[in-house]
Formats: structure tokens, C-alpha cells, sequence
């Protein structure tokens, strides 16, 4: 039994009754395996959650990744306007992965909730999971700038971190405000914001990340 497949069940359980629900009895019980196999892939429910928190950021960056190498071509323009044009790639090629699988979305909020929630009862390494996942996402992010930035030959006003950050809590509001109301015209437009403001980061011409 791999640890993807132990992650693979727990992701069916608490798409079906939520985080709370998730057990490693249940996970056990819903691979057929004995509790021992659980315990030898993951020390507890903590580590549970991070992993398959970490499955569900890494899933949706590899489909990005894939629409951005098959949207992209050579580049019309160098330095900022093309920044721009990689940027629109990437991240509209993003948006149809998040309406395809919206219990997935649901789901990295509901991993971050509850961590969050037990830091606030006192249980610090449970809170941590919600630090795992952002870190992350930070490293996804930080590496799609990069490349758009070599791409384009230019490089960032601030150090590329704090764009990533900037970026992903723009990417967190819009994808839970559509996770809300449904209104797709409405979030690709905030995006395609997203796109105009993290441009204005850049300078024409590459320099040290």
C-alpha cells in the first residue's frame, strides 16, 4: 500500500463528510488495510492532512503547469508586456482547473480551517499543518514567477516572495468568493487584474532573484 493511495481514501472520506470526519481508523478502514499500515506512512491525523493538503496544491500546479507549456508559445514581446502575456497564460489557464473541481478547492480551505482551529485550542502541531500548506503554495508560486520573469527578461521590483504572497492571498479571496456565488465572468476579471497589478512589480531587464 502507498502513501498515495492511504491519501487517495482520506480524500474520498472528507469529500463526502468533511476534515472533521477524517479519522486514521477510517482511512484505515476505507483502503483495507490494518491500522499499522496508516501508522507506518503517517505518524498521525496531522500528518495525514498535510500531505494531502500538499497532494491537492501539487495537483492543480502540475495541471497549471501543463495548460501554461500548452497556451504559451514564443513570446510576441520581451520585458513587461511580455511578463503580462505569460502571466494571462498561467493564471487563465488556471481558472477552468478550479471550476473543474470545486470539492478540491473547498477542501484546501477546509484543511486550513481546521488547523487553524486547533492552534486557537492550544495544539500547535496540528496548527502547523496550515503552515505547511502555505509554504507550499509559496513555492509553487515563487516558482511560476521565476520562470515568467526569465521568460520575459525582466525581473522584480520586490523581492519575488512578497509577490507570491500578494498574489496567492488575490488567488485565495477569488477563488472563495466563486466558491460562494459561482460567478466565473466575475473572478476571471479579478484575475486578469491580479495580472496588470503583479506586472507593475517588474522592471524591464534580468536581473538577481
Amino acid at each position: 500500500m502507498r502513501r498515495g493511495q492511504l491519501i487517495d481514501a482520506a480524500r474520498e472520506i472528507t469529500a463526502q463528510h468533511g476534515v472533521a470526519a477524517l479519522t486514521i481508523r477510517g482511512v484505515a478502514e476505507a483502503a483495507g488495510v490494518s491500522l499499522g499500515v496508516v501508522h507506518y506512512h503517517f505518524e498521525d491525523k496531522e500528518e495525514l492532512l498535510t500531505e494531502m493538503g500538499k497532494s491537492l496544491i501539487l495537483e492543480v500546479s502540475e495541471a497549471m503547469r501543463m495548460a501554461f507549456s500548452q497556451l504559451v508559445g514564443p513570446l510576441k514581446k520581451r520585458g513587461v508586456p511580455g511578463l503580462r502575456e505569460l502571466l494571462c497564460a498561467g493564471i487563465r489557464g488556471l481558472w477552468p482547473i478550479i471550476e473543474a473541481t470545486p470539492d478540491q478547492q473547498l477542501l484546501t480551505y477546509e484543511i486550513t480551517a481546521q488547523s487553524l482551529r486547533q492552534r486557537g485550542a492550544g495544539n500547535d502541531s496540528a496548527g502547523a499543518t496550515a503552515a505547511r500548506q502555505y509554504r507550499t503554495m509559496d513555492t509553487e508560486a515563487v516558482a511560476f514567477l521565476n520562470l515568467c520573469a526569465h521568460r520575459a527578461g525582466v525581473t522584480w521590483r520586490t523581492p519575488v516572495d512578497q509577490v507570491a504572497r500578494f498574489a496567492l492571498a488575490v488567488l485565495d479571496g477569488a477563488v472563495l468568493r466563486w466558491l460562494v456565488d459561482r460567478d466565473s465572468d466575475a473572478a476571471r476579471t479579478a484575475l486578469d487584474d491580479l495580472v496588470q497589478i503583479i506586472a507593475a512589480k517588474a522592471l524591464e531587464g534580468e536581473g538577481s532573484w
